[in-house]
């Protein structure tokens, strides 16, 4: 595009360039052309000096003061468009409160290993003396020394089972004779506060057990002695759960009491045979959320009362075990026989 020599010189006037023009030079509008010459056709109409694009830089930019505020509406348009595509302004975004730490952490029982914690209990009481029966499991002619018993409870981070369900606490209960105490039975609780605690609490939990053991459990020869035998073999670790004898509580007391009360859970038979009733018992279905919840670094306050409720349930085991050994040799007994006397005939 090109321009006459007379607009070229407009334009630097009013740029303010002192050097195209010369000091001689009159101020005022510029001489009309010759009338012999032709006229350009930028040179038809010279624009207005107030509406040259040189004016609008002197006034917009070069005399506007710095830090004038946008006004309103561009303002209120702006934070609507980057509402809109999802930007965030840099320092715009409300400070999130930081998140408050946990106080209370602390775990009952003592650290053995680390992450791995044993709490041990006892509760004095007469400890049977002769071999039990095990007519109520159906076993006519077998008998149990009670040192051998070992009731035992897992609690699990969920029901499915497979390789992903591990236990994070293991209880145990069996009769013991303690020299200070004296006889009673004896509750043993493992359980661990990080995942690389699990093999150190199986290999404690082996160390209980012996070529004697007998295994007492609800529902664990179903449940619990697999998922453990799961645990012990992906830890690598010698399987010696399945070589001992295993009595599941829950056969007999189901072929006694189905149809008797409302289920046959180990809540309900407890409640309804042994007349226990448990105060601010955590359910069984919130012990995984009370583990995971520490693990992330939230309080230990639902963890120490699932610690409570594995108490109870292997003390129930021993309870609930003693009671069908009872009623099984009660009802193995034969009603007396009424003889009449001999009447002179």
């Amino acid at each position: 595009m090109s321009l006459s020599l007379d607009k070229l010189r407009l334009l630097r006037r009013q740029a303010g360039d002192a050097k195209a023009v010369a000091p001689s030079a009159p101020a005022g509008p510029l001489p009309e052309p010759a009338p012999g010459l032709p006229t350009a056709a930028n040179d038809a109409k010279q624009p207005d000096a107030a509406r040259s694009v040189f004016a609008w830089v002197e006034k917009e930019i070069r005399h506007k003061p710095t830090g004038v505020a946008a006004a309103p509406r561009q303002v209120a348009d702006a934070k609507g468009l980057r509402r809109l595509l999802g930007v965030r302004e840099r320092g715009s975004e409300t400070p999130q409160a930081p998140r408050a730490r946990a106080q209370d952490r602390s775990l009952p029982g003592t650290e053995i290993a680390p992450g791995l914690h044993l709490i041990e209990s006892f509760l004095p009481g007469d400890v049977p003396s002769a071999p039990l029966s095990l007519a109520f499991a159906k076993r006519e002619q077998q008998h149990v020394a009670p040192q051998d018993l070992l009731f035992f409870d897992t609690e699990t981070t969920g029901l499915a089972g497979g390789t992903g369900t591990r236990a994070f606490m293991i209880g145990a209960a069996d009769w013991h004779q303690d020299p200070s105490r004296g006889p009673g039975l004896r509750i043993r609780q493992l359980m661990i506060s990080t995942m690389a605690a699990e093999t150190a609490m199986l290999r404690t939990f082996t160390s209980w057990l012996g070529s004697t053991t007998v295994f007492s459990s609800y529902n664990g020869r179903s449940y619990d002695a697999p998922l453990l035998k799961t645990r012990y073999r992906l830890a690598r670790q010698g399987d010696p759960i399945t070589a001992l004898d295993h009595i599941d509580l829950l056969y007999p007391t189901r072929r006694r009491y189905r149809g008797v009360w409302e289920n046959c859970r180990l809540a309900t038979i407890e409640r309804q045979l042994l007349k226990v009733v448990r105060e601010d018992d955590l359910p069984g279905s919130e012990a995984p959320s009370a583990w995971l919840r520490y693990l992330r670094g939230g309080d230990a306050v639902n963890l120490r009362r699932v610690v409570e409720h594995n108490h109870q349930d292997v003390v129930t085991l021993a309870q609930l075990f003693l009671t069908l050994v009872e009623q099984q040799a009660q009802a193995d007994v034969p009603p007396p026989v009424n003889c009449l006397p001999l009447q002179a005939g």
